[in-house]
């Protein structure tokens, strides 16, 4: 049955029509509504604290430290509650530590994260071991940061045509304490973490599970290695932690306790693209260059190849910065 457009029944199932698209509108509308709108962000108190109050992940890869004092779980673990009392090793790229706070990271004005390194910064001696930021949600609520994709802080290097996205690297444990470590990564090229006479122990991580290989993915950043009287790694300009960026100068020339500065509202996406984050509670920070501190590379024969090991960062807690500022 049809009906002309002046009958009353025309209107009426116009009417519904509409109605019914409008449901459909609704529905669809409302699975694609963000996350957001059921997150729920743990609140500031006043028993809150500026530190670390968990580590979820210490995964370093291959290095000097490993296995030793600065590159231990209990090293990780001792970041809880305090800064600049220890440090850890994250090893060569790729190595990774996971962190959060005892309530969600707000995103302000200015600094919201503050991560504690060990850059060095004189004159004809720079040595920075840059690490990438990451920074996620927790969703699901569960307290784990289980919620899906991280979101990287994307700092100066992060739009330059040197710096590699989605690269992966692959360290193989040569079982011994007297082999390089060979690694494999995503560009088809090969090389080894360079033992050295100053640490003789095993390099390759001994507590994780897998004792065979062990992957990194991530951004790669170039490094700013120079020789000289003094082998040194250039600090970059803003945006890494354990870099000794000329914000990081200042603030050690203003209150001799300095941190690298972290903005949540530089993250960006797997894409690149900008993401809107009013809060996080979950920090990821691993090292970002692959280097052996070796200006000579390819050549590992100089006898001074060998002489600072890889770069790797080290870290020495971290801060909620507002909380710090607090007055």
């Amino acid at each position: 049955m049809s009906f002309k457009k002046d009958n009353p029944l025309w209107n009426l199932k116009s009417a519904l029509m509409v109605i019914a698209v409008s449901q459909l509108c609704l529905t669809a509308c409302k699975k694609n509504e963000p996350d957001a709108e059921v997150y729920d962000p743990r609140p500031v108190t006043e028993n809150s604290s500026k530190y670390i109050s968990k580590i979820y992940e210490y995964m370093p890869a291959p290095g000097q430290f490993i296995n030793e004092g600065l590159g231990s779980p209990e090293a990780a673990e001792a970041l809880v509650g305090k800064a600049r009392e220890g440090l850890v090793s994250l090893g060569g790229y790729g190595g990774y530590l996971v962190f959060g706070f005892d309530h969600s990271i707000e995103n302000m004005e200015g600094a919201d994260i503050g991560i504690y390194g060990n850059p060095l910064t004189g004159v004809a001696m720079e040595w920075s071991e840059p690490a990438i930021v990451l920074v996620m949600q927790d969703l699901n609520g569960n307290g784990l940061p289980d919620d899906g994709s991280w979101f990287e802080l994307a700092g100066s290097e992060y739009h330059k045509p040197e710096t590699i996205k989605n690269y992966k690297i692959t360290y193989y444990n040569p079982k011994n304490t007297t082999d390089d470590i060979r690694w494999t990564d995503s560009q088809g090229k090969e090389g080894y973490i360079l033992r050295n006479n100053f640490h003789r122990k095993a390099y390759y991580p001994l507590w994780i599970k897998d004792q065979d290989k062990v992957s990194f993915t991530g951004t790669l950043l170039k490094n700013n290695l120079s020789d000289g009287n003094i082998i040194t790694n250039k600090p970059l300009e803003w945006g890494y932690a354990d870099n000794g960026s000329e914000d990081f100068k200042a603030l050690m020339e203003s209150t001799g306790a300095a941190y690298n500065s972290f903005d949540i509202s530089w993250a960006v996406d797997d894409k690149g693209n900008k993401v809107q984050l009013k809060h996080i509670d979950f920090v990821k920070v691993y090292t970002a260059q692959n280097s052996n501190g070796n200006p000579y590379e390819p050549d590992t024969t100089n006898p001074r190849s060998r002489f600072l090991g890889e770069v790797s960062t080290e870290i020495g807690g971290a801060i909620d910065v507002k909380l710090h500022l607090k007055k």
